[in-house]
Parts: structure tokens; sequence; C-alpha cells
């Protein structure tokens, strides 16, 4: 799911604005872009993940919730979920947090 944050929301870098929300960096070595993931409970996995595309009008945020690590060695592949109630209602709580 994408959320697009226009620039006068975003004070920070979108790096920090990101953290703010509450996520953490993930670094992945096979990764052509930062990432960002948001654990739902102590468990490593189910978890949000994030990306974000900096745009010059704002942030295009890009959201999904991955349920489980890969299934098999060697795959980048995972249990992922674009839309949904859950995704959803993160969606609804970082509007709620940055006032859109």
């Amino acid at each position: 799911m994408e959320l697009f944050v226009p620039k006068d929301k975003v004070n920070d870098s979108p790096r920090n604005f990101v953290r703010h929300l509450g996520y953490a960096e993930h670094h992945d070595r096979h990764a052509t872009a930062p990432s960002f993931t948001k654990r739902l409970s102590r468990e490593f996995y189910p978890r949000y993940h994030l990306y974000y595309d900096e745009r010059p009008d704002g942030l295009m945020l890009k959201l999904h919730l991955d349920q489980k690590r890969p299934s098999y060695e060697g795959s980048h592949a995972h249990s992922g979920e674009y839309d949904g109630a859950v995704v959803e209602r993160e969606i609804a709580r970082i509007k709620g947090l940055i006032g859109i």
C-alpha cells in the first residue's frame, strides 16, 4: 500500500522522518534502496516493512506486512500482504501522526 506525504509534512531527513514514525532501519545486503521495519510483537515476524521514494514534492511511502521469513534457502520472497485491514490500520496510524 502506498501513502504520499507532502513535503511540508516531512520535517526532517526522510530517514529520520521514517524513524520518528516508529520504524528501524533494516539492512539487507540484497536491497537496492533503504528499507525500514516495525515489529508487531517481540518476534521478528510478522513485521511492517516500509520503503520510501523521495520526490521533489514529498515522500511516497510503500508499506507491506511481512508475515514470515522466506520459505526456502536462497529465496528472497516472503509471505507479504500489500493491503488488507492490518496494513490499512498502520497507514491510518501514520496519517494520524503526521496530520493528513
